[in-house]
C-alpha cells in the first residue's frame, strides 16, 4: 500500500540453522571512510517506494555511499525490467516484488541468497522463500473504504460482504480498479477467486459479471479511484464504496494535521487482499557487500519504524511501534489468499478472463 493521501496494504521466526544448513549472515560492517570517495549503490524500486530523507542519509554516511533510488513503475514492470536486464543487471537491490510476482522472480534465477540477520526477528508467515533470495520487508491489506456519510445519507447499511455488494442496494455505489492496469484492482481479483473459487457453486467469474451488472465502476488506477470516484473525504465522486487500504482511514487522519479527530471513512471488514513485499540483491551487483548491507538496513529499526507512515503499510519486523494514527487502520479478519504458485500458473488466464468480464462479455 501506498502513499495513500494528499500524494497517494510479515511474519516466519526464522531457524538457527537454515533448511540448506548454513547458518544466518552476520550482518554487513559499516564501511570506513574512504578517500576514493562514496560507494555507488543503486536500488530498483515501483513507484510508491518513499523513506524518509534523514533516513536514507543515515544509510549513506554509516556505509560511505551514495544511494540511487531507480523508480521504475509498479511492482510487475519493476520485475520485468530486472528480468529483461539479467545479463546487465541496471540495478544492485530491487524492492518491492510482492506475493502476486514472487513465484515469476524466483523462476527467472534473478537473485543472490542472503539470510540476513534481522530474519531472526520476523513471523514465518511473512518469510515465503525458504532459499532467502527474496526477504520480506512490508505488509498491507487491500480492501475495501467506505464514506460513512454518504452511506448515511442515502440510507444504506454498509456492506456484511462481498457477496452484498452485488445487492441492487449498492448499484452504482462501488468502485474497483482494473486488475489489468492497477496493483490494488489485481489484488482485489485475486480476493474474489479466493472467496469464489473455480469449480465451486458460486465461482469468481460469476461475481464479477454480477459486479458489473450492478454497475460497479471500474478506474484505470487507485488514483482514479479514491481522488475522483470516491465520495470519501479525499474524493469528489458519487460512490461511497471503494477498494482501497486499510491503511486508509489512518492516512486521513494523519495528514489533517490535527483537523480530524476520527476518520470520515471506514474499513469494511469483508474480505481483504494481504501483500507482502521482499527486497533482494540482484546477481551480478556491482557492490554485493553494500547491496546486502541496504538489505540489512531496510530490515533495520530505523527503517522499519519509518515504514508506516512513508508508505502506509506495516513493517515486518516484531515490536516495530506503530504511529498513533494506525489506531485507525485496524487489520482485517477476512484475509484471503492464494498460493504464490497458483497466481503464477493462473494470472495470465484469470486476467484475459477478468478483461472479457469487464467489458461485458
Amino acid at each position: 500500500m501506498r502513499n495513500i493521501l494528499p500524494k497517494r496494504v510479515l511474519i516466519f521466526s526464522i531457524f538457527s540453522i537454515l533448511l540448506n544448513g548454513c547458518t544466518l549472515a552476520t550482518p554487513m560492517p559499516k564501511a570506513a571512510p574512504s578517500a576514493a570517495g562514496p560507494r555507488e549503490l543503486t536500488v530498483m524500486v515501483h513507484d510508491s517506494f518513499s523513506a524518509s530523507e534523514a533516513v536514507i542519509k543515515k544509510f549513506e554516511t554509516d556505509h560511505n555511499a551514495r544511494l540511487t533510488v531507480l523508480k521504475s513503475g509498479d511492482a510487475g514492470a519493476v520485475l520485468n525490467k530486472a528480468i529483461l536486464s539479467k545479463d546487465k543487471p541496471i540495478a544492485d537491490v530491487i524492492y518491492g516484488i510482492d506475493n502476486t510476482f514472487m513465484s515469476r522472480a524466483l523462476k527467472a534465477d534473478i537473485l543472490e541468497p542472503y539470510a540476513a540477520p534481522a530474519l531472526s526477528g520476523i513471523p514465518a508467515r511473512f518469510k515465503l522463500d525458504a532459499s532467502n533470495r527474496l526477504l520480506p520487508v512490508d505488509r498491507g491489506y487491500v480492501s475495501f473504504n467506505a464514506d460513512i456519510a454518504a452511506l448515511q445519507s442515502k440510507g444504506l447499511p454498509p456492506p456484511a460482504s462481498l457477496r452484498d455488494l452485488t445487492d441492487k442496494r449498492y448499484l452504482h455505489n462501488v468502485i474497483v480498479e482494473n486488475a489489468a492496469t492497477s496493483s490494488p484492482g489485481m489484488a482485489f481479483l485475486l480476493a474474489t477467486i479466493a472467496a469464489f473459487p473455480e469449480g465451486g457453486a458460486y465461482t469468481w467469474q460469476q461475481y464479477w459479471r454480477d459486479l458489473v451488472r450492478n454497475q460497479a465502476h471500474i478506474s484505470p488506477d487507485w488514483n482514479d479511484a479514491y481522488y475522483v470516484q470516491f465520495s470519501g473525504s479525499s474524493g469528489k465522486g458519487a460512490h461511497p464504496i471503494v477498494v482501497s487500504y486499510a491503511t486508509s482511514p489512518a492516512a486521513e487522519v494523519f495528514y489533517s494535521e490535527g483537523k480530524l479527530k476520527t476518520p470520515l471513512t471506514m474499513n469494511l471488514d469483508i474480505g481483504a487482499f494481504e501483500q507482502i513485499e521482499f527486497v533482494g540483491v540482484l546477481k551480478g551487483a556491482k557492490n554485493p557487500e553494500l547491496a546486502r548491507a541496504f538489505v540489512d538496513f531496510m530490515l533495520s529499526p530505523e527503517f522499519q519504524k519509518d515504514i508506516p507512515t512513508q508508505m502506509w503499510v506495516y513493517p515486518v519486523v516484531d515490536n516495530t511501534p506503530l504511529p498513533d494514527a494506525f489506531s485507525f487502520a485496524a487489520q482485517p479478519t477476512q484475509v484471503l489468499a492464494l498460493p504464490a504458485e497458483q497466481i503464477d500458473a493462473n494470472r495470465e488466464r484469470w486476467l484475459a478472463e477478468w478483461t472479457q468480464i469487464a467489458a461485458g462479455n
